[in-house]
């Protein structure tokens, strides 16, 4: 519903964030890890949950980390407050970092996760980790020069059903043959590549 919200911030504390957009106040639950200013212009990526009695904002510094806690709500036993509780943990890239490397010991020391808990993100994450790994801020992957239609294209593999390394080497080899901008003539060779 929403994407984002830009505007000046009414109000901030370390889990709580008051955007005012056109004279409304946006009122966002924001992981602890997360770097909004006090006062000034901020722009929040945003994530609306709905249940019978209420709806709740959650509000994240880039698209990647409101991508990650979308996954971790598709995790059997996580909900927004769970989702949340990791994301303020741990930020995004040591939190990937733990899924993608097993780590159900660094998962159990955050608030609210418990040993079963941390056994179903590994478990429902690990493949999707090492594609999280690779897809930092945009900005970061664009400054070192990476392409991001390829990650797009080696994660758009892997949610049909591809290991992350076979759908890699699958877009590496697509790559060499067709342009690398184009996501979807990526994604057709690296089918056929396979």
């Amino acid at each position: 519903m929403y994407d984002y919200l830009e505007g000046e911030c009414a109000e901030r504390t370390p889990a709580r964030l008051v955007l005012n957009v056109g004279g409304i106040g946006y009122e966002l639950l924001v992981p602890l890890t997360s770097r909004f200013p006090a006062k000034g212009r901020a722009r929040a990526w945003t994530h609306l949950a709905v249940r019978e009695d209420a709806h709740t904002l959650y509000g994240f510094e880039d698209k990647e980390t409101r991508e990650l806690f979308r996954l971790l709500l598709s995790v059997r036993g996580v909900g927004p407050t769970v989702a949340l509780a990791l994301l303020s943990g741990l930020p995004r890239g040591p939190l990937v970092a733990a899924i993608a490397a097993g780590d159900a010991e660094g998962l159990t020391r955050i608030r609210r996760i418990g040993a079963k808990t941390a056994q179903q993100i590994l478990l429902d994450l690990k493949d999707k980790a090492a594609i999280l790994a690779h897809a930092g801020p945009s900005a970061e992957r664009k400054a070192a020069g990476e392409d991001p239609a390829v990650d797009d294209a080696v994660a758009a593999l892997v949610s049909i059903g591809y290991s992350e390394k076979d759908a890699r080497a699958n877009v590496e080899r697509a790559a060499k043959k067709v342009d690398k901008k184009d996501l979807e003539g990526l994604v057709r060779a690296a089918l056929v590549a396979g």
